[in-house]
């Protein structure tokens, strides 16, 4: 649901929290899942992907809370890169995101209408459930098939995250979970980047739901991550999977901080 203006600017005014680690958070992850197309504006990054919808491919992401200079100019210029793309301009505020301009979109007609958790854990002490174990695969096709089929996504998105995730630089584990009679189960990416592992399109398909494939599929990737060498692992989810959040919360992941994006009413998806 969106919130107005109004409304996120308010919960936007709260503290920001540990920046350096905002930081670091906020590079592993555009490195996780890495664009077609960044360019800078300042330190605004734009980011386009015109294979791909994913809102975090395709936004503006401020990461500066000072950096407000000329921000009319500098939006209007970054509106016409994304027709250029197709795309309705979004932009993702971290708490990197200037003060100043919060107020401007809260003003201008725009509105919140997405918050997602950035968690993490401490891979050092965890101590994780006794699960089957699962070796990660080196075949992205295959890992591809099994997660557009659990999330019964369009198979036509194949070549997309075929060159996204092939771009990845940082050391790539690829989990599945299938079953001989029942097909594909469960999906995760596991991205090592030097000690911070990040866990991406992780994902049960909904039928087997809380049955324990999550947990096995996602003690495994940890176990990867922790053995070669990770001491951290993050993540980020919607804040409105309830169920999602109950499982990272039961492996000891804790909110870092939030994100959310902002649109002009009528490009909200």
């Amino acid at each position: 649901m969106a919130t107005t203006g109004a409304d996120g600017l308010m919960q936007a005014s709260s503290s920001h929290g540990n920046l350096p680690l905002v930081r670091r958070l906020e590079a592993v992850g555009f490195r996780a899942w890495p664009a077609a197309s960044v360019v800078y504006d300042g330190s605004w990054q734009v980011r386009l992907t015109g294979s791909h919808p994913s809102k975090r491919l395709n936004c503006v992401v401020p990461l500066d809370p000072s950096d407000y200079r000329d921000a009319d100019i500098r939006i209007e210029k970054a509106r016409k890169r994304f027709e250029h793309y197709g795309r309705p301009l979004l932009i993702r505020e971290t708490p990197l995101a200037p003060r100043q301009l919060l107020e401007n979109l809260s003003q201008s007609g725009w509105s919140r209408f997405e918050t997602a958790e950035v968690m993490t854990v401490d891979l050092t002490c965890l101590e994780l459930p006794d699960t089957l174990d699962h070796i990660p695969t080196h075949d992205i096709g295959r890992f591809i098939d099994v997660y557009l089929t659990v999330q019964q996504e369009d198979p036509a998105l194949k070549p997309a995250l075929a060159e996204i995730l092939s771009a990845i630089k940082p050391t790539c584990g690829f989990f599945t979970a299938e079953h001989l009679d029942e097909g594909p189960m469960a999906a995760a990416l596991c991205v090592q980047d030097n000690d911070l592992a990040g866990i991406l399109s992780f994902a049960v398909i909904e039928r087997m739901r809380r049955r324990g494939f999550g947990t096995e599929l996602l003690t495994a990737a940890l176990r990867w991550a922790r053995i070669n060498g990770a001491r951290t692992a993050w993540l980020q989810v919607n804040a409105t999977n309830a169920p999602a959040l109950s499982l990272y919360s039961k492996f000891g992941f804790r909110t870092a901080y939030e994100y959310h994006y902002w649109a002009i009413e009528k490009d909200i998806p």
